[in-house]
């Protein structure tokens, strides 16, 4: 696993060899930000089930202000303290190691709103749509932002979305993989 692009291009990063953490493959990585590429710069991201920290940093190195990472797991918090440190991205990322749900609920604390949310739960636990009502009701999304899901259950997505004040304005897929891009309604 590395950085494809950006200031810290071509950095190896560490992952865990865990079952609850998959690491996004390097294509599905290139697509997503070649979709973003024009939303990146200055923007605030989240990375809301952050893993090694990998998509969050891919943000920062191509230009993002500041990441978010958030991630339950303290083995993958501290991988990823060592990814941004070994990338010199650690003053413009904040690591926060709670449940997704006690991780949002800080930000509202916190006033916070995103230009951009990255969010890959486990595939099993489906919890991707409840992340996006709850990321919704706590208003953490900046007017023009956008949510990507990383799934490999689109259909089970889709009809949960369906139920929401949401767009989905792209869907990729690759292979088992699928990238759902979403905006909130006006």
């Amino acid at each position: 696993m590395r950085v494809i692009s950006g200031v810290a291009k071509g950095t190896k990063l560490k992952s865990i060899d865990d079952i609850t953490t998959r690491p996004t493959l390097d294509r599905v990585k290139e697509s997503l930000f070649n979709i973003l590429q024009l939303k990146i710069s200055n923007s605030i991201i989240l990375d809301l089930f952050s893993g090694s920290g990998a998509i969050g940093i891919e943000f920062l190195s191509r230009g993002a202000k500041q990441a978010y990472l958030c991630e339950k797991n303290h083995f993958a918090t501290k991988m990823i303290y060592e990814n941004l440190n070994k990338t010199k991205l650690v003053s413009k990322a904040v690591v926060i190691e709670k449940d997704y749900k006690k991780a949002l609920e800080l930000l509202k604390q916190q006033n916070m709103q995103f230009d951009l949310v990255y969010i890959d739960p486990p595939y099993k636990a489906n919890i991707a749509v409840e992340a996006v009502k709850r990321i919704l009701s706590l208003n953490l999304l900046k007017e023009k932002g956008n949510l990507i899901i990383e799934t490999d259950d689109e259909k089970r997505e889709l009809l949960e979305l369906e139920k929401l004040n949401i767009d989905i304005y792209d869907i990729r897929k690759y292979g088992r993989v699928t990238l759902i891009f979403l905006a909130e309604k006006k």
